[in-house]
């Protein structure tokens, strides 16, 4: 891996850890400095999720500060430039998901583009 390539993969990463932050998920402005303007997610229960309504829910405190999401076998790849396919496993409070972000490098920063969650009973690592 080139250093270019290292940081876009180490961006993608801190990016998407931040979004996972209970702390950041309760700032709307904080999540939103992270969502691209054309975000979209297909999350693990099926639906369809934009910017608007990820930020609605976000708020709400979806993620608990006394249970964070348990993040596990993170790893990210350069598609092309300006644009990193993350891949994770999640556990949060025992909703156990592979997830999928891509991110784009905007002029504003990294922003995540895209989301996919997929329920799974993979084993806690």
């Amino acid at each position: 891996m080139t250093d270019e390539t290292d940081q876009a993969v180490r961006a993608a990463i801190d990016g998407e850890l931040r979004l996972l932050d209970p702390e950041v998920r309760a700032s709307p402005a904080l999540v939103r400095e992270l969502l691209d303007p054309e975000f979209t997610e297909i999350g693990a229960s099926g639906r369809r999720w934009d910017a608007e309504s990820i930020l609605t829910v976000t708020s709400a405190g979806s993620v608990s500060p006394e249970s964070p999401v348990k993040v596990s076998e993170m790893s990210g790849v350069v598609l092309a430039p300006g644009i990193v396919h993350l891949t994770y496993f999640a556990d949060n409070q025992g909703r156990r998901a592979w997830r999928s972000s891509l991110w784009r490098l905007t002029e504003t920063g990294w922003r995540v583009c895209f989301h996919q969650g997929t329920l799974s009973d993979h084993p806690e690592a």
